[in-house]
């Protein structure tokens, strides 16, 4: 069986070795460390669960998502409607990112037309008057 070192598994997975280390405190990968060298060692199913948590990080899963999921796929009896409670979650919660990133986008939209003097001194630049103060248009972004 092939074993490989953090190094190895974070070249392999495309990330850092302190990220390994990380997702080792959080639990989600076991830390195997080999008695004759001392050093950490993985295995081919390491780097298939790194590869699991990798991708499911690019898709917003949160580390605890992410350790329920790797709990849910481990377990016989799981049905995939678990799985797909905690995804339509994760849906969810992005659609409302969305929902506040399209008000601050407008609200710093309103914002930036303000500048309608390039040129003008920075004492007097709307813009920075604007996130220095109560200004209705930033309300507005919460």
């Amino acid at each position: 069986m092939t074993k490989f070192t953090i190094g190895q598994l974070a070249q392999k997975v495309n990330v850092n070795i302190q990220t390994i280390r990380y997702y080792e405190r959080f639990g989600l990968i076991e830390k195997n460390i080999e008695e004759e060298s001392g050093y950490r060692k993985y295995s081919e199913s390491d780097v298939e669960k790194m590869q699991f948590i990798r991708k499911s990080k690019e898709l917003g899963f949160s580390l605890k998502e992410i350790s329920d999921l790797l709990s849910l796929k481990i377990e016989p009896s799981t049905k995939c409607k678990e799985i797909r409670k905690i995804t339509d979650s994760r849906i969810e919660n992005i659609e409302h990112k969305i929902v506040e990133l399209e008000k601050m986008k407008n609200a710093l939209s309103k914002v930036a037309k303000m500048c309608d003097k390039p040129d003008a001194p920075i004492c007097e630049c709307p813009i920075l008057q604007a996130l220095n103060s109560e200004n209705e248009v930033l309300k507005k972004c919460h």
